[in-house]
């Protein structure tokens, strides 16, 4: 293990959170709040922290994929526990364990809140809140290594790996550093897009901000108690239009900027991604529409942005879903597992594993009824490898693993089995709102220490794509050789 490597990043990675506390403490000098002055004393003390670690000198040349794994994970728990400071300091979130959550569902995209009235932080708490979104939706990683030579092309890519959604990753350019300034290019110019369309519908410009890290990040954190209910019809579909965009892969953007739109159009992870998303939208808004009555254009948008915001894991919402007929929820439910596209902001499975596992297992049919006919499995034209397959497959494997133990886990002091259900399902897909006592409406205050430990280690699990997680826990990780 390159014990001295992964300190000097998390060096790094600490000076970086306390220049991004920088921008909360400007918003609290905006406001007049005092509460600012928390966020100038952690931002402090993550100089200091860093100014040491980054005195470690790194060894560059062991750094391999398991670095890379550890490295990452406890990025995300450091990052995760220093932004929780600020919330407990100013006493806003007494308890440290429900702000590390808090945290922890802001830098994962979550969305899942402990909070019984949001409303009632001071500004530069939501703004930092929701800006936690921003910057776990692309990667804090993937900053760092737009702005920074941290370990080399081998152990920069082990690092972006580790880290980015989707059953592979693959450099947009030559260069990663380059990708990864691609890759926050084209996030931020979608960001900053959508704060002017929705300024320009009225949105203060404090509330755009926030709902544009959330809606970037694929979060769902929002300044108002009903979270987007409130808000404009034209907002709304500005949200719903911008939550699907942040749910396609980053390639596809990157594609069409250099107008390689045949390329782009090849992609199959998208076309199937869009037409799961038509498809639950018109399901849902007409099962409403039969069975609740209403208008069929607003039970159609509303549907539009629920499934959009469930599917893309960004766990907004416009009214309680809970309140909807079985189909509609069943199928909400049923597409929290889906996911969004592989290389997005989205949590969930991803799109292109389910086209992988439906694919495989059409082969495996077919393998039966022709034993001797050799096919392979074909993705956007070209034939996965063998080793994504059994990838793909593990994963598969440990998720289900986790959800499992984490349900029995839940179950120990929930008794509901939609709200232990649902619950996980929320957490390790990082979307946020679940059904019952969790539901939009609701809040995870209620839940005993030993659940919210467990749902902060899937939020984790499923935003790190499980397996960097699970390596801290083997000890011949933290061997030397």
């Amino acid at each position: 293990m390159n014990y001295r490597s992964i300190i000097n990043i998390l060096g790094w990675i600490t000076g970086i959170e306390g220049a991004f506390m920088l921008l909360p403490l400007l918003c609290a000098l905006v406001y007049g709040e005092r509460t600012g002055i928390f966020f100038a004393l952690c931002a402090a003390g993550c100089f200091l922290a860093c100014l040491g670690l980054t005195r470690v000198k790194r060894r560059k040349d062991r750094f391999y994929a398991r670095e890379g794994y550890v490295t990452v994970a406890l990025a995300w728990i450091v990052m995760s526990l220093i932004g929780a400071l600020p919330f407990t300091l100013s006493g806003e979130i007494p308890n440290y364990l429900d702000a590390v959550f808090e945290t922890v569902s802001g830098f994962t995209t979550t969305g899942a809140s402990i909070l019984d009235d949001v409303e009632a932080l001071s500004h530069c708490m939501l703004f930092w809140r929701s800006f936690t979104h921003w910057v776990g939706g692309m990667g804090v990683l993937v900053f760092v290594l737009a702005i920074l030579p941290l370990a080399g092309g081998g152990s920069s890519f082990a690092l972006m790996q580790a880290e980015s959604p989707g059953p592979s990753v693959s450099k947009l350019v030559p260069h990663l550093k380059a990708t990864a300034r691609n890759l926050y290019t084209i996030y931020t110019g979608l960001t900053v897009t959508q704060i002017i369309l929705m300024c320009l519908g009225g949105m203060p410009l404090f509330d755009s901000l926030c709902i544009a890290f959330g809606t970037a990040g694929t979060g769902g954190f929002g300044v108002l108690a009903d979270s987007c209910a409130a808000y404009s019809t034209y907002l709304q579909v500005v949200i719903t239009v911008f939550m699907v965009l942040f749910g396609i892969n980053f390639e596809f953007f990157f594609l069409c900027t250099l107008r390689r739109f045949r390329e782009a159009g090849k992609m199959e992870e998208v076309r199937w991604y869009l037409l799961i998303f038509v498809g639950a939208t018109l399901f849902v808004g007409l099962d409403v529409f039969f069975k609740q009555g209403g208008g069929l254009l607003y039970d159609l948008q509303q549907s539009a942005f629920q499934v959009a915001s469930v599917m893309t894991t960004t766990g907004f919402s416009t009214c309680d879903f809970d309140q909807w007929p079985m189909f509609a929820r069943m199928l909400l439910v049923t597409i929290m597992f889906s996911g969004a596209c592989a290389g997005s902001t989205g949590g969930g499975l991803k799109v292109s594993r389910i086209l992988l596992y439906a694919k495989a297992g059409i082969r495996e049919a077919r393998a039966l009824i022709q034993p001797r006919r050799v096919s392979a499995v074909r993705l956007n034209g070209s034939s996965v490898e063998r080793s994504v397959l059994q990838g793909a497959m593990m994963f598969l494997a440990c998720y289900l693993g986790i959800y499992v133990v984490s349900m029995l886990l839940l179950a120990l002091d929930c008794e509901d089995f939609t709200t232990c259900f649902t619950a996980v399902a929320a957490t390790i897909n990082n979307i946020g709102p679940g059904l019952a006592q969790v539901g939009p409406a609701c809040n995870y205050g209620f839940l005993s220490p030993l659940s919210k430990l467990t749902l902060i280690f899937d939020m984790l699990a499923g935003r790190l794509e499980v397996f960097p997680m699970l390596i801290l826990l083997f000890p011949s990780t933290w061997k030397r050789k």
